[in-house]
């Protein structure tokens, strides 16, 4: 993994079929149609619909603040397919929530996600300090939930009926990563 100074003190991280870059205003639209896809909101606990307002007010509160960072996901050849992100960064306690969606479909099953969850817990650990990572995923999302396990996170609770979503209730499994 080699990671490279770009735009101050932002690092862009290199994996084996990716880098992942700073998001940047001019990604917005992007991130709007992904999250607006279906095959990406189906699998995310907040389900609503996707806003330029509502993505400028997380720019504004949580990445501007320093309570979030972002980041593109891009495949070699420099096609932009996802993002990944940490939110809710606690200095306190020293841990985040992991985020990632993959936006283009053929980038499905690619092993990106994987990649990107890799690059992420590195970033998390020897850039910013932190002690602990943990995500939140729907259990039925099987695929998710080995790419997780493949990048090192491990499941830490299983929750029964958690989420209404779809007109039925849904389980969550709660996955981390500790900083050893």
């Amino acid at each position: 993994m080699e990671i490279e100074k770009r735009q101050g003190e932002m690092p862009i991280m290199e994996g084996q079929d990716i880098y992942l870059r700073p998001m940047d205003e001019g990604d917005t639209e992007d991130i709007i149609r992904w999250r607006n896809s279906k095959f990406v909101r189906r699998n995310f606990i907040y389900q609503q619909p996707f806003t330029r307002e509502g993505h400028e007010n997380w720019i504004k509160t949580m990445i501007s603040t320093g309570k979030a960072v972002q980041f593109i996901i891009c495949t070699k050849a420099g096609k932009a397919v996802g993002s990944v992100y940490l939110r809710d960064i606690d200095r306190t306690h020293q841990k985040a929530e992991y985020g990632i969606f993959i936006g283009e479909k053929e980038a499905l099953g690619c092993g990106y996600g994987t990649q990107a969850a890799r690059l992420m817990i590195s970033y998390a650990f020897h850039q910013l300090g932190l002690h602990k990572l943990m995500l939140r995923v729907l259990a039925e999302n099987r695929q998710a939930c080995r790419s997780y396990e493949k990048a090192g996170f491990v499941k830490e609770a299983y929750l029964k009926d958690e989420v209404y979503l779809e007109g039925k209730y849904k389980d969550i499994i709660y996955m981390a990563v500790i900083n050893e």
